[in-house]
């Protein structure tokens, strides 16, 4: 496979042990509770043993003897990074890089190791190889940091090694994922890819940890094709934009995803039937409302191609937050703060002596709205910050603009930072009528707060802080809207700063 480009083996070291036996007690010298330290250890150890050129079953058995402690300290410190607001700080920036660089030098270790063995000696350093890279993907899509090809295309490298041993279905436990009682190569594959397929950056937290518990369940059920079925309900998904190029011969070229969609379908069926996410073993982390919209959501994603096409293109202006959406859209800010009684006397006064209570009221007077904003460049269907602009973000986020056709609001998703500190998203723009209005108190919050009542298709719509304090079923007072009273019935969309309802007019 000329076409399977490794990273040349390279350390500035030697390992500091021979076999297992040293491995286990150079393990038992570290710093177990420094979790950074331990990771940036047991990377050099990875990088010095994959250079090491020692025979294959020395390496082997090394690696073995290392993973376990791999396994369990990347699943303790992933929390450390998981869907922050970007950039990272320093730290996390630490942890992240450490963490990836560990998986994806123990994957490249296993898969330079397994192309110098025969056939018959390739399942375990191949399906190991398969783990930690799918592992270093999911690292990637955890802390919404731009992933570097190569690792699809290693994973590729992977599924053509283990076609030409004939083993790329060959079950195999691990020690490491009872969980799995027995997996196979292929399915590990499949798993990272139909990650990688659904766009795993727009994904919140919690719908992240849904999928890929999901799709660790269904891997096996995505079956790899050189081309697609005839059948006219068929669901092969073209794997070549995640290569980049032409693929090489033999490399499977579709992957199936109808069993895939077949089971969500299944699932919703399921939870419209009133069982919950828990009892279909999705977790905890969503509401059956939220299960049933995310797997509309996934299906969707598998139904489209990889790439946007370019719509937009120069300079686009964007507000942050609820606030400065409301400032723009209503042509005024917003105080929150209710007045006092002394301020409210004050005011009184004003009005009685000279007719008006601030300039700003004023007939003729001039209003000038001095709001924050950033400068993103449209790009191929995305938007993307410079490096040198160092507000931390953090998406889905409620975005605005003034715009040349009026000011619009919308959705900042699919953020994710790139090597040089720049960011990248994707815009979505509400296409219904919008009415920037106010919230009175809610229950369980206070004041007054920014709100957008939605004229949408299927009805009423609310979007508004998590602050609020919103509560399903209760009524809500609305000021400076066509509608004074709402009721929430449901959520439709939940954002790191918004969430919106449907609602019904009272």
């Amino acid at each position: 496979m000329h076409w399977l480009e490794l990273p040349p083996p390279g350390s500035n070291g030697v390992p500091a042990f021979l076999d297992g036996a040293g491995a286990a007690a150079w393990l038992a010298s570290q710093p177990q509770a420094q979790p950074l330290r331990m990771l940036e250890a047991l990377g050099e150890q990875v990088r010095a043993i994959d250079a090491a050129a020692w025979p294959g079953a020395r390496t082997l058995a090394v690696l073995e003897a290392l993973r376990h402690s791999i396994v369990t300290l990347v699943a303790a410190v992933d929390s450390r990074f998981l869907r922050k607001s970007l950039p990272l700080l320093a730290e996390d920036q630490r942890v992240f890089t450490s963490t990836q660089q560990l998986l994806s030098g123990l994957g490249v270790a296993y898969l330079r190791l397994a192309a110098h063995l025969p056939p018959a000696e390739k399942l375990v350093p191949l399906h190991r190889a398969a783990i930690a890279l799918r592992q270093a993907e999911f690292c990637h899509f955890q802390a919404a940091q731009e992933m570097p090809p190569q690792l699809d295309r290693w994973l590729f490298g992977i599924l053509a090694q283990a076609e030409s041993a004939g083993i790329q279905r060959q079950p195999i436990r691990d020690p490491e994922f009872p969980e799995f009682a027995e997996s196979n190569i292929a399915g590990h594959v499949a798993w990272a890819f139909l990650l990688r397929l659904v766009d795993p950056y727009h994904l919140s937290a919690a719908q992240l940890a849904v999928t890929n518990r999901a799709f660790s369940r269904w891997r096996e059920m995505a079956g790899f094709q050189a081309m697609p079925d005839d059948d006219p309900k068929a669901r092969a998904v073209p794997l070549e934009p995640l290569f980049g190029a032409s693929l090489p011969e033999g490399v499977p070229r579709w992957l199936d995803v109808r069993p895939v969609a077949r089971k969500m379908r299944q699932r919703v069926e399921s939870l419209n039937a009133g069982e919950s996410p828990e009892s279909l073993k999705l977790g905890r982390e969503l509401s059956v409302a939220a299960c049933i919209r995310l797997f509309h959501d996934l299906d969707e994603q598998l139904r489209r191609q990889l790439g946007t096409p370019a719509t937009e293109v120069g300079e686009i202006e964007l507000l942050f937050g609820a606030d400065n959406a409301y400032a723009l859209l209503a042509g005024k800010s917003l105080e929150v703060q209710t007045l006092t009684d002394k301020s409210k006397a004050i005011s009184r006064q004003r009005m009685e002596v000279f007719g008006f209570d601030r300039v700003s009221q004023l007939p003729n007077a001039v209003k000038r709205l001095n709001l924050p904003s950033e400068v993103w460049q449209q790009i191929d269907g995305q938007v993307v910050r410079s490096p040198s602009l160092k507000a931390r973000r953090q998406s889905p986020c409620l975005v605005a603009t003034p715009g040349e056709g009026g000011a619009r609001l919308g959705v900042l998703s699919a953020l994710r930072a790139r090597a040089d500190e720049s960011l990248v998203a994707r815009l979505y723009w509400y296409p219904w009528r919008i009415e920037a209005c106010v919230l009175k108190a809610a229950a369980g919050g206070s004041g007054r707060l920014p709100a957008f009542l939605m004229h949408e298709e299927e009805g009423l719509a609310l979007l508004v802080s998590p602050s609020a304090g919103v509560r399903l079923n209760g009524e809500l007072a609305l000021d400076e809207a066509a509608v004074e009273r709402v009721v929430p019935f449901e959520v439709l969309e939940r954002g790191a700063d918004f969430v919106r309802y449907a609602c019904a007019a009272v």
